[in-house]
């Protein structure tokens, strides 16, 4: 028998969004517990059969007006069928290489890097990172979120268990060297949705003092705006679920300031003249859902416990922020005063703009300014831990 999910259906929110009305796919969902202790929980939404998404009474748009597979239903509402959360350890002796390693023994420190992934990216989207990481004998894992993940969060708590038991995971890492090693995290974060799950295991870690003291440094990609905007939420959730065909992949025209096109793996890619029809519904429909539920009283809680907490009571080590004028879902200007926040505030921040580069691109676009920019960051948190990093 098919069940319903319905996301609110009170007269006052019925006042901003009218009858929304989502039917999901029947899936088993497996959620990551700590050290290979696995709980599987069942949600059974529907039959094989019945894989749709029906959505209603919105400013005259009929659902006939496209149509979405069950599969791509089942990766856009659920994710990956991997695990969200992977470890990749660096192997113990690094050979020369065009990163160069800089934890190449068995007895000096260990460091793991914690990635934490844009919205609705996969383990895949990530292995360029973790790959780049292990290069230079670095540990890293992963998280992911899919967008059934993320209003799951602000509706009950199946993303917050998931982020505590990566927290607790961290912990137990940071406290149990079982080979004598000092050891140390980092974070690296990909857009708001990566940056507010930073926030989230901070919030979890803070009256650990002496773990806080084990984090280093963090890289904040694409990410950093403290404000709850719907808009920018709608913007993120729409380019989640539209992919390759969202026009927030593509650089923005008018921002042509940025590093030398010399510097370019593939190019800038062209938005094509064809129109995405969709999208400015999404958008509108997206802003009004997200209109009602920033504001709910126990969703606003939780995440300006969150934004407070990466607001005042960050780690003491260096902040990087790799942002873009260029960015379609994250305003610059909220990530620039951001920084002079925490600047003001005493913290060590660091920067680069990337110009035109697309949301959660800079990587793939400039991959010589972006490592160089990493590696000097790296140099600096971790000089107090490991010899630097050859030149």
């Amino acid at each position: 028998m098919a069940a319903s999910a319905r996301i609110f259906s009170s007269a006052n929110f019925n006042s901003h969004v009218k009858n929304v009305r989502f039917q999901l796919p029947c899936r088993n969902r497996q959620r990551l517990h700590l050290r290979s202790r696995q709980r599987v929980s069942k949600l059974s939404l529907g039959s094989p059969n019945q894989r749709f998404l029906s959505l209603t009474s919105f400013a005259n748009f009929s659902p006939a007006q496209f149509s979405v597979s069950g599969g791509c239903l089942d990766r856009i509402f659920f994710g990956t069928k991997e695990n969200s959360c992977n470890w990749n350890f660096a192997p113990t002796r690094i050979s020369d290489g065009p990163h160069g390693g800089l934890f190449d023994d068995e007895k000096g420190p260990e460091v793991t890097v914690v990635v934490l992934g844009w919205l609705g990216s996969k383990p895949k989207h990530l292995r360029r990172y973790v790959e780049m990481y292990n290069s230079k004998g670095i540990h890293a894992v992963t998280f992911v979120a899919s967008v059934t993940d993320v209003l799951w969060f602000d509706l009950g708590k199946k993303l917050e268990e998931r982020i505590e038991n990566l927290a607790q995971e961290l912990a137990e890492w940071l406290s149990n060297s079982s080979n004598g090693r000092d050891r140390f995290l980092m974070f690296h974060t990909f857009s708001n949705t990566g940056w507010l799950a930073y926030g989230s295991i901070l919030v979890n870690l803070r009256d650990r003092k002496d773990l806080m003291e084990k984090i280093k440094g963090c890289v904040v990609d694409s990410g950093g705006d403290p404000n709850l905007d719907p808009k920018v939420w709608a913007a993120g959730f729409t380019t989640a679920l539209l992919k390759k065909n969202s026009s927030a992949i593509y650089p923005s025209p008018d921002k042509s300031t940025g590093p030398q096109s010399g510097n370019m793996e593939n190019g800038l890619k062209t938005e094509p003249k064809e129109t995405f029809s969709i999208e400015p519904w999404m958008l509108s429909t997206f802003e009004k859902l997200f209109s009602y539920l920033l504001n709910l009283p126990f969703a606003k809680e939780k995440l300006l416990r969150i934004v407070s907490c990466l607001s005042t009571d960050q780690p003491h080590c260096p902040q990087l922020y790799l942002y873009s004028s260029g960015d379609k879902v994250i305003p610059f200007q909220a990530i620039e005063s951001f920084m002079e926040q925490q600047r003001r505030a005493g913290k060590e921040v660091w920067c680069f703009n990337f110009g035109p580069s697309p949301h959660v691109d800079h990587y793939r676009t400039f991959p010589d300014v972006y490592t160089s920019k990493l590696d000097s960051f790296l140099k600096k948190c971790l000089s107090s831990v490991a010899s630097p990093m050859p030149s």
